[in-house]
């Protein structure tokens, strides 16, 4: 049976929420690649339902950016984000394709990076409400 996405953004909050307390579960265990995968799913589903509640059309992307250029065109203040979003982009490529150098993560890193992906998911629900 083919299904299809949701298009409310509180489905997408849901989700997010769930993918946030993945990231800090694997995080306790120093799974560090896993908890930043799952950084990057709690954003990009969070910049997702914020898009869907300004009637965006739902797209299959992952880059937080891409996703942030169109929040940025709703509400300026996402342009505070950009950076941490570049670098947790990354965690989704990262952790699903095999490279011949990996890139090495840190404690530090990840944690910094869970930190502003609770700011956007933060900021979202700010505007949209839970």
């Amino acid at each position: 049976m083919l299904h299809s996405e949701s298009l409310y953004p509180r489905d997408w909050f849901r989700i997010g929420r769930r993918d946030l307390n993945r990231a800090r579960l694997l995080f306790g265990v120093s799974d560090l690649e896993g908890a930043a995968f799952y950084c990057q799913q709690a954003a990009e589903k969070h910049l997702k339902g914020y898009l869907l509640a300004q009637n965006w059309r739902l797209r299959r992307i992952h880059d937080l950016e891409l996703l942030l250029n169109d929040a940025v065109a709703h509400q300026p203040e996402f342009e505070r984000y950009r950076a941490q979003c570049q670098k947790i982009t990354q965690y989704y490529i990262e952790d699903r394709y095999p490279f011949t150098v990996a890139s090495p993560l840190t404690k530090d890193e990840v944690s910094e990076s869970m930190n502003a992906a609770d700011a956007i998911i933060a900021y979202v629900i700010s505007l949209v409400g839970d």
